[in-house]
């Protein structure tokens, strides 16, 4: 991973909301692997103190430093962690961290 896509995901996680919105999408894609259900944004917004069209430019926000996909389903939102952007931002962080 380069150190300019590092940057972005720090950069993305650095907003308090963006960043417990991510950890929302976590908790609930944790969640719905066990009980087969999927991460509807709509669910999110529920459980969060933050209108629909900030939590939409929050999410596009991660979306850019590809820490998550969404896709359409039907009229609702579908979010995924995407786990190899989190492993390899993680691999480098223990890496510098190391030495």
């Amino acid at each position: 991973m380069e150190t300019k896509q590092l940057a972005k995901i720090m950069k993305a996680l650095s907003n308090t909301n963006r960043l417990e919105l991510y950890l929302e999408i976590k908790k609930k894609q944790e969640v719905s692997y066990e009980t087969g259900e999927e991460c509807f944004v709509t669910d999110i917004i529920s459980c969060m103190n933050i209108g629909a069209p900030t939590i939409s430019h929050h999410l596009k926000e991660l979306s850019n430093a590809d820490l998550i996909s969404t896709e359409r389903r039907g009229k609702f939102l579908v979010a995924q962690i995407n786990k190899k952007t989190l492993e390899a931002a993680s691999r480098v962080l223990s890496l510098k961290v190391g030495k």
